[in-house]
């Protein structure tokens, strides 16, 4: 008989070389709470120990075994990279909470881990204000590094893969797509430098308001990377501070916006920032939402005047940006505000952001598409190009925009009867559903509202959610081509 050749399908050694480095970092960044919770003599400063000792040993292993060899990531590895990254990071990023035995279960362990690295801000803990400082720091921690590989993922890696659309961003500079890692590798050091000193920026203005230091850090943390998680069980509605909520507003625009125009500011040109479609879209979209939103209180009763705009400022941008902080029940204004603020969700922020749902440059090339089938219909013989920014809309960028809006309404469907189908209630299952695939925090209802988390909830609908937060986090395509068979016989 003849020898039938052994088929390598996919090389993993680059993938695990990468996820070594990350678990490494991931292990050293629990240092931090590690020495916060010693400092403040609580003993869950053994469960960070245990926890940065297991993930820094399991990452050097994987680093040291996979060192030397396939250092080139071909798209078909950047796919699984991507995936593999965060759900390896999610299950390690949970070991402290698990251990601090603050949650019951592993389950509960790692969908805040995951909620936190997605920069979801949906919670299962409750008692925040009593919480050991190192358990809040460290879920401020993970929402930054999600917040920073976001950005880093959409605009080094998601336009190399075409992924809804994304190809509009890529960096002109590289032109390949088969050497991802060291074009990420590059692009990381400004976007890195720059996240920085806003969260430190931004850290000084709440201090400034009056936040004490741990506040003020994971606030910080979580408001720059639009995450959404508090040191506080009322989130930010606790500190009834008009400075901390504007200082918070301002600050989720800022993270809402395209990082590689920040970039571009620091080399000198201040001009794209201020005359990118996008960005003009998105800021006239939150004017105008939020102006809704007063009229609903006005109308409702609920506030007046100034009082009436403040709330509706800081609760529609943070909805709007997915960052998730509540400074009152919004839920309660009335049955037009609950499908107002269920609708505006799934929209989110600009692309290369650390915002999340669909993003603004998807819902302009779908304007751009109706005008164009719109034009063509009143004039036959005429000839109409679709831009973005100036620039011609190719039909590849077109074709992949309308099957991610097809395949993001398909997904929020499934997870919404998946959910239904494990028991929870219609309101319940509709927000869980959408807030987990648009990566926004809280829900609406009785159980998942601003006013409420996600603990009541069993285990089966949390996987559910945590499955949803990583593929909506993920841009949905990155995880689901995973599933297709055509893509393992490549």
């Amino acid at each position: 008989m003849t020898a039938v050749p052994l088929r390598i399908f996919l090389d993993p050694r680059p993938i695990i070389l990468v996820a070594g480095v990350l678990l490494v970092m991931l292990g050293t960044a629990m240092l931090v709470p590690l020495l916060v919770d010693f400092a403040a003599d609580n003993r869950d400063w053994e469960a960070f120990a245990v926890s940065a000792l297991v993930t820094t040993a399991s990452g050097s292993l994987m680093f040291l075994t996979t060192r030397g060899g396939g250092r080139s990531l071909t798209t078909r590895q950047a796919f699984v990279m991507t995936v593999v990254v965060w759900v390896t990071l999610s299950a390690f990023g949970a070991l402290p909470i698990y251990l601090s035995g603050l949650v019951p279960t592993y389950t509960d362990a790692f969908f805040e881990s995951i909620s936190g690295l997605t920069t979801t801000g949906a919670t299962v803990m409750s008692g925040l204000d009593t919480m050991p400082p190192g358990i809040l720091l460290w879920r401020g921690i993970l929402q930054w590094l999600g917040g920073l590989g976001i950005i880093v993922m959409a605009v080094s890696v998601l336009p190399m893969l075409q992924i809804g659309g994304m190809q509009l961003f890529k960096v002109e500079a590289f032109e390949t797509s088969e050497k991802i890692l060291p074009r990420a590798t590059q692009i990381s050091g400004f976007i890195t430098l720059i996240f920085l000193n806003i969260t430190a920026l931004c850290l000084m203005c709440y201090l400034l308001a009056g936040m004490n230091l741990l506040d003020a850090t994971v606030h910080a943390m979580t408001t720059v990377a639009t995450g959404g998680f508090s040191t506080h069980d009322a989130s930010l509605g606790y500190f009834e501070n008009v400075s901390v909520d504007a200082i918070a507003t301002v600050f989720m625009i800022i993270g809402s916006l395209p990082f590689l125009l920040y970039v571009q500011a620091l080399q000198g040109q201040f001009r794209p920032l201020f005359r990118d479609g996008q960005v003009r879209t998105f800021l006239l979209l939150l004017g105008g939402v939020i102006l809704f939103a007063w009229i609903i209180e006005e109308t409702s009763g609920i506030r007046a005047g100034t009082d009436a705009l403040r709330f509706a400022v800081v609760n529609v941008t943070s909805i709007l940006t997915g960052t998730g902080y509540a400074t009152t029940n919004y839920d309660g204004w009335g049955p037009v505000a609950v499908g107002f603020f269920f609708f505006i969700m799934f929209i989110g922020g600009c692309a290369g952001s650390t915002s999340c749902g669909i993003k603004i440059f998807r819902f302009q090339v779908l304007f751009q598409n109706v005008r164009q089938h719109l034009a063509s219909i009143l004039y036959p013989n005429g000839i109409f190009t679709q831009r973005f920014n100036g620039r011609p809309i190719s039909e590849d960028v077109t074709s992949a925009v309308m099957s991610f809006f097809f395949l993001y309404m398909l997904t929020f469907a499934i997870s919404a009867m998946a959910l239904s189908f494990a028991g929870l209630d219609p309101i319940t299952a509709l927000s869980g559903a959408g807030s987990a695939i648009s990566n926004v925090g809280p829900g609406l209802g009785a159980i998942i509202g601003p006013a409420g988390n996600y603990q009541p909830l069993g285990d089966l609908p949390k996987w559910i959610l945590a499955v949803t937060m990583l593929v909506g986090r993920l841009e949905l395509f990155t995880v689901l081509v995973l599933l297709s068979p055509r893509f393992w016989r490549m």
